[in-house]
């Protein structure tokens, strides 16, 4: 069982949807962490019900990205982190994290990547007026969701969609894909990933 940290940075949905699967036995981890960046986010209340420890910062009073990601590095390395879940966190991973868990890395994204990356991904879509659209999870790397795809499910637009009722389908799939994607990599995470030439 892998000691995982999830990283959020709002409601937290996503990350109450592996908190439950983690309850349930579903998923073989354990929730050392969450981290924060945005100080009175609901996920920190969902951590607390939890009794899952939070790091919880400010990034506007550090000086640069690597002031805080060396901090949270040093709360990962306390709490024996091995694999790092992002879970609507809207930041993007600077080299001091990716050099110590690059390939152990993963983000779920509600758009089809290469579409519609970045912030907004479903307002992207219905203003695109698009077919499809869906969930993607993938590594991370150090680009905005340039990382190596795992798997993709779509959802189709119908033409009376709003963005409430597109996020409701879009996150239905997530809380059920991105558990089980999970439960994959942390079972099987050498298929994807060499620790000797720390390549994909």
């Amino acid at each position: 069982m892998k000691n995982v940290a999830v990283f959020a940075s709002g409601n937290g949905s996503n990350f109450q949807a592996i908190i439950d699967v983690v309850q349930a036995g579903e998923l073989d981890a354990a929730i050392s962490l969450l981290v924060c960046d945005k100080p009175g986010a609901y996920a920190i209340a969902r951590a607390n019900d939890a009794n899952i420890p939070s790091f919880v910062f400010n990034p506007k009073v550090y000086s640069s990205k690597e002031g805080y990601e060396k901090e949270i590095l040093e709360n990962l390395k306390s709490h024996g982190v091995e694999f790092v879940v992002l879970a609507g966190y809207m930041r993007l991973i600077g080299p001091t994290l990716l050099g110590e868990y690059k390939g152990r890395i993963v983000n779920v994204h509600p758009s089809l990547l290469p579409a519609f990356p970045g912030k907004d991904a479903i307002g992207q879509a219905l203003a695109a007026k698009a077919n499809w659209s869906g969930v993607t999870v993938h590594f991370v790397d150090e680009g905005m969701d340039t990382g190596p795809i795992i798997i993709q499910e779509r959802v189709q637009l119908e033409e009376n969609d709003t963005r409430e009722s597109l996020q409701q389908k879009i996150q239905r799939i997530e809380h059920k894909l991105y558990p089980s994607i999970l439960q994959m990599l942390l079972i099987q995470g050498d298929v994807f990933y060499d620790k000797k030439t720390r390549a994909y």
